[in-house]
């Protein structure tokens, strides 16, 4: 293992809110990198105020911007965590047990996600939400497609047993902010689609509102979340129906 055995690595584009206590719950970390896209906001000074190594530049791409971090990160593994995020003292723990014993090259990590400071755990998935994600990896193993949101990933290792303990995500603070990540996620996919050059029909797309609302609300349980629960199955529905929709109809 190198000098350096664990990067934790943040790519951030204004979230002075937030970042404080995401970088004080890495310390676990041998380095931690943060990747300023854009910012205009007091991220650098935080950043720095807490020991991060700073990478600064512009990225359109979600894709391209989470591989920049990576590229940049010098440890052996890297923990890759949003700024809305908080790595619990278990949780740290148990990344430190696994890269010293694993023979695999990487790890999915289950997230306990919040709105409005309630749990939500039932019904995530379907490019809405996430119960869990390929966080921990061996450096070189992982890499995102170009995509502007939900990039592809391409995989050169051994896949590992999920770890135990969960990630804090704490994703909306309200349904208006449900309301904005859809209208935001359909638009950048909307690109994303116009620049594939296929865009889908709309009948295919109004026939996964339905599977992806059935697999959101029974399959994952969404029903045991009530409201939140039925408001998460609706929007990742509607999230290909209007992505297609949105490249269809407009411009940019």
């Amino acid at each position: 293992m190198s000098e350096l055995a664990l990067s934790a690595l943040i790519t951030v584009r204004n979230e002075e809110a937030r970042l404080p206590g995401c970088l004080a719950a890495l310390q676990f970390a041998d380095e931690i990198v943060v990747l300023l896209d854009r910012c205009t906001d007091d991220s650098k000074r935080i950043a720095e105020a807490q020991g991060a190594r700073i990478v600064e530049g512009a990225w359109e791409r979600e894709g391209e911007r989470r591989n920049a971090g990576i590229a940049a990160c010098q440890g052996a593994w890297i923990f890759e965590v949003d700024a809305d995020e908080t790595v619990p003292a278990e949780l740290a723990h148990e990344i430190r047990r696994t890269i010293e014993t694993t023979a695999f090259d990487w790890h999915e990590i289950l997230v306990d996600n919040y709105i409005g400071g309630r749990l939500v755990r039932w019904g995530w998935g379907a490019s809405y939400g996430k119960a869990a994600y390929p966080g921990l990896f061996r450096r070189g193993v992982k890499t995102w497609g170009p995509q502007r949101v939900h990039p592809s990933l391409v995989w050169r290792g051994r896949k590992g047993p999920m770890l135990n303990a969960r990630l804090r995500h704490d994703v909306d603070r309200n349904i208006s902010d449900m309301i904005r990540r859809l209208d935001s996620y359909s638009t950048a996919r909307a690109r994303d689609l116009r620049e594939s050059g296929n865009i889908g029909s709309l009948a295919s797309n109004v026939r996964r509102l339905f599977s992806r609302f059935f697999k959101c609300y029974v399959l994952r349980k969404g029903y045991r979340e009530g409201g939140h629960g039925l408001l998460i199955a609706i929007f990742a529905g509607l999230y290909p129906l209007i992505s297609h929709l949105k490249a269809r109809l407009e411009d940019d």
